[in-house]
């Protein structure tokens, strides 16, 4: 039974992005992964299936029963619940909505829906949080929710672009083992930037290039041989890298003392009322001494992270020292936030100002989302560079709202590398990555710990993604009760 058959098609998305098929189907029980680079048409394909874009030729038969999961499923989720909370009503107060309203809103469960509900409620750690605000959850809590409404639906196909991103390990485990039990049960489009994470269960494999399909193979009997000719395809090339120097105007500053510690942090702890995040943490970071911070979702790593920046109202309740400053003191965020470049999930989802990729990389001068201040020629010069570094250079003027997700990752990391940060704060970089840039994002990430002025704070959860100058690790779940 044929659940998508596509023929000449061609589908507009917001002026900007065109994808042409030429030719798919996808059949009952015929697993199927997307894989491409950055911007090749990856996640188009599967919003497409899911209903999104104007399909203007050619002939699209979709069967109606599809649930889809993406980053852009969750921006417009989180954007919808934000828009609520400033509607401008004045004699109305919003009601943020609960987690259990999400996962159950336009769903009807049968028997054998409820069973499959509590199991990933269960698996997924969300049975308590049913009842807590949907703004209040975590990325990886977000996406986790977005997991179990699509399964529970039930659909003849599933569609899942990115499904273990912002997953800790034993929740990327226990996702796998369920979706190779449910291919049993639905059909699965799979869109994936890591090649490692293909299923063994896979059937068939599209390869996106420039919006169309490059190459489409089923499999018959060696899925390791199709990787590998697509791993041959991706192939990269590694150069030697040289960072940009400095700029002689806006860069982080000099400490006062090189030998003091960049971070303090004594009987560090978060909490919410009764709920403890963590307690008891004794952190010292030293200059060039590069830290791994690992832990599943929840145990606290972005909080952490958040007491540095100054995100977060308790540092000031902390026993906390960060560059010289005793948090609470009469300092300024933005007397922290020189010393800091940050790239994470949550600081994605926030930069929304659609300027230009160029601008974004210089806004990194002014620790700002957006550019509001007229930058130096050597300030542009420098932004070019990096953006050079990356490949970019066709896109200096490119709207960024306009790039891939993993492209506007690649730019964000541009960002914050421009200054030259004391401390560099990496909340799940690859995220969104295909091979080729997840590799030389790990490569830059590395040159710049070498190099000797900044201090890498790495929280990652995929073991692949190993930074060799990042050798010290902190364990979240040592200090969670």
């Amino acid at each position: 039974m044929s659940l998508l058959f596509i023929e000449n098609g061609l589908v507009q998305f917001e002026d900007h992005f065109e994808l042409r098929i030429e030719s798919l189907s996808i059949n009952e029980k015929q697993h199927t992964v997307v894989l491409g680079p950055n911007g090749s048409g990856k996640s188009a394909l599967a919003a497409m299936i899911a209903g999104v874009g104007d399909k203007t030729q050619g002939r699209f038969d979709i069967t109606e029963s599809v649930a889809w999961v993406s980053v852009a499923q969750q921006q417009a989720l989180i954007e919808a619940e934000r828009q609520k909370d400033s509607a401008d009503i004045l004699d109305v107060i919003p009601t943020p909505s609960s987690v259990e309203q999400i996962l159950l809103q336009e769903l009807s469960l049968d028997a054998q829906g409820q069973q499959l509900c509590d199991r990933l409620l269960t698996m997924f750690s969300l049975q308590g949080m049913l009842q807590r605000p949907f703004s209040g959850l975590s990325t990886g809590e977000t996406r986790k929710l977005l997991l179990t409404k699509a399964i529970i639906s039930q659909p003849k196909l599933l569609i899942l672009d990115e499904p273990y991103d912002g997953l800790d390990d034993q929740s990327r485990q226990n996702l796998a083992e369920l979706l190779t039990e449910l291919s049993n049960q639905m059909t699965i489009l799979f869109v994936l930037n890591r090649i490692s994470e293909v299923p063994a269960y896979c059937q068939q494999l599209i390869l996106m290039e420039q919006g169309s399909v490059q190459w489409l193979t089923s499999i018959s009997e060696d899925l390791d041989a199709q990787l590998r000719h697509i791993i041959q395809l991706k192939h990269l090339t590694k150069a030697s890298l040289v960072l940009p120097a400095k700029d002689s105007e806006k860069f982080t500053p000099q400490l006062h003392d090189r030998n003091a510690p960049l971070i303090e942090l004594k009987n560090g702890k978060i909490h919410y009322g009764e709920q403890i995040v963590f307690d008891k943490l004794n952190w010292t970071v030293m200059p060039n001494h590069h830290w791994q911070i690992s832990g599943p979702n929840g145990s606290g790593k972005t909080c952490l992270l958040n007491l540095i920046t100054g995100d977060h109202p308790q540092c000031y309740s902390n026993d906390l020292y960060v560059f010289g400053f005793k948090r609470g003191s009469g300092e300024s965020i933005w007397q922290i936030k020189q010393f800091i470049g940050y790239v994470s999930n949550g600081f994605h989802l926030e930069y929304r100002v659609n300027c230009s990729v160029l601008h974004v990389v210089l806004s990194g001068f002014y620790d700002s989302i957006g550019l509001y201040q007229q930058p130096s020629p050597k300030q542009r010069e420098l932004a070019k560079q990096w953006l050079a570094l990356m490949a970019f250079d066709e896109h200096v003027n490119t709207p960024f709202q306009q790039l891939s997700f993993g492209d506007q990752r690649l730019v964000l990391i541009a960002r914050a590398m421009v200054k030259h940060p004391a401390v560099l704060i990496l909340d799940e970089p690859c995220n969104g990555l295909d091979d080729i840039n997840r590799l030389k994002v790990l490569a830059l990430i590395e040159l710049l710990a070498r190099e000797g002025s900044t201090t890498v704070l790495y929280v990652n959860h995929h073991q692949e993604d190993v930074i060799p100058s990042v050798t010290n690790q902190l364990l979240m779940t040592d200090f969670n009760p």
